[in-house]
């Protein structure tokens, strides 16, 4: 049984809404936050990097999220990592810190939104969702039902993005809708 069944949404409720993610861009980069001419890099391609711990900065259409201390990934327009890629290494020539690895064909993507996402994820994930600590503009690496994911929360209501290796997402999915059981019968 494929969960989306050929369509981008594989459940709509007032209480969870699940659907795939339209296809984009996802480029690791890995550089030095503390030189101006990295981050003037980043800038010049319309990417603000966030440099506290577990957010994200930009919008539905570009954005970076944190990774780690000089790691992030960056979201784009699907087929634009190759113009990103080239427009940072033509800024950066030669820099050993610098690493740009294209994964947009590594991951799929699930957007969640609804009444009860938050209860929903707290059945596998062990992160405090709560909207006061997980709001809009926050991102976490994490654990969802065995699998290892990235969230990042869209709106303080209950829209959340999973990113998950490919691997991972027919199981997460399957995970996802029978863990949604309870809360479409509402």
């Amino acid at each position: 049984m494929d969960p989306f069944a050929g369509s981008r949404v594989a459940v709509e409720s007032d209480a969870i809404r699940m659907e795939l993610a339209r296809p984009r861009a996802a480029i690791n980069l890995r550089g030095r936050p503390g030189d101006a001419g990295f981050i003037a890099a980043i800038r010049g391609t319309g990417i603000r990097l966030p440099v506290e711990p577990n957010t994200w900065a930009g919008d539905d259409e570009r954005a970076a999220i944190w990774l780690g201390p000089d790691e992030w990934l960056v979201v784009a327009p699907d087929g634009e990592a190759a113009t990103f890629e080239a427009a940072v290494r033509a800024a950066l020539p030669g820099d050993p810190w610098l690493s740009l690895v294209d994964l947009s064909h590594n991951y799929t993507t699930f957007l969640l939104s609804g009444s009860r996402v938050r209860d929903l994820l707290a059945k596998g994930c062990p992160l405090d969702l709560h909207p006061k600590a997980f709001r809009a503009g926050c991102s976490a690496q994490t654990m969802l039902a065995k699998s290892s994911v990235l969230l990042r929360a869209l709106e303080d209501g209950g829209v959340v993005e999973i990113w998950l290796r490919n691997s991972f997402a027919d199981y997460t999915a399957r995970w996802l809708l029978d863990a949604a059981t309870e809360f479409l019968r509402e």
